[in-house]
């Protein structure tokens, strides 16, 4: 058994004129292979590359994933959803119709009796970027969601919504992942002074930068970063062991399987 970790699936993503909807097949085939074996779903963030939701209409498509997740819920699996800088302007939807647990905010668990502070990153350890800060605020105002509901039509808003979301990737060259900067990351400058304020901490699981990166910060604490699904998918899980503590924290590659 084991509790396992994904972010920044960024489902309705046309990238580099790939078909969208294989990501989303080699996603719910993931959720496939998990099922059997699954305490707990946590999906931290940006699962969608765009979602906007009006009280009576959600985004078109989706359905393999939403089914399965809806799977999971009513075998009573936990499906924890993070809200993340990408798909932040939902409702009750996933809550009410599919049976997630939806954050809006880090969480701390307890499992397997490891303390893990779960968030998607977005935001952390950077206090002092002012034009970052503005620009977050504007994005999850409320006020803003409710007149951009009342005012647009949703065709209007999902094409503005994914053009948004993809037009700063298109002709980059590098491709999507980030490279890791060690100690200089915010989320690392973040989970430094986290976990020295809470020293049970175990982990800090967070998504947001596309690396998927364990970085040890202490003789205890370890920032988990879950990577991407556009070009190397990549997800973490948690399981117990006979060896060390009785514990094990690891980043898989999918579908490979391989540990990364």
């Amino acid at each position: 058994m084991a509790y396992y970790f994904a972010s920044d699936v960024h489902l309705g993503l046309s990238y580099r004129d790939e078909d969208p909807r294989e990501r989303e097949r080699l996603f719910v085939a993931w959720l496939d292979a998990i099922e059997a074996d699954c305490e707990g779903l946590f999906l931290a963030g940006d699962i969608f590359d765009f979602w906007f939701e009006y009280r009576r209409v959600v985004p078109k498509g989706f359905a393999r994933t939403l089914g399965r997740l809806a799977a999971f819920c009513d075998q009573g699996i936990p499906v924890h959803f993070f809200v993340g800088n990408h798909d932040l302007w939902i409702g009750d939807y996933f809550a009410t119709e599919i049976g997630m647990t939806v954050h809006t905010t880090p969480e701390v668990f307890e499992l397997y009796g490891k303390r893990i502070f779960v968030a998607h990153g977005d935001g952390l350890g950077k206090s002092g970027d002012w034009k970052y800060t503005v620009l977050r605020r504007i994005f999850h105002c409320r006020w803003l969601r409710r007149v951009a509901a009342a005012g647009l039509h949703p065709n209007t808003m999902m094409r503005f919504g994914r053009w948004w979301s993809s037009h700063n990737r298109h002709g980059r060259t590098e491709g999507v992942a980030h490279v890791f900067r060690g100690e200089e990351e915010p989320i690392v400058r973040f989970a430094r002074v986290y976990a020295a304020d809470h020293p049970e901490t175990d982990y800090l699981v967070c998504g947001h930068i596309h690396t998927p990166i364990i970085h040890r910060l202490g003789s205890r604490c370890e920032v988990v970063i879950l990577g991407e699904w556009i070009e190397r998918p990549a997800y973490a899980r948690l399981s117990q062991t006979t060896e060390g503590d009785g514990v094990r924290m690891e980043l898989v590659a999918w579908p490979t399987g391989g540990s990364l």
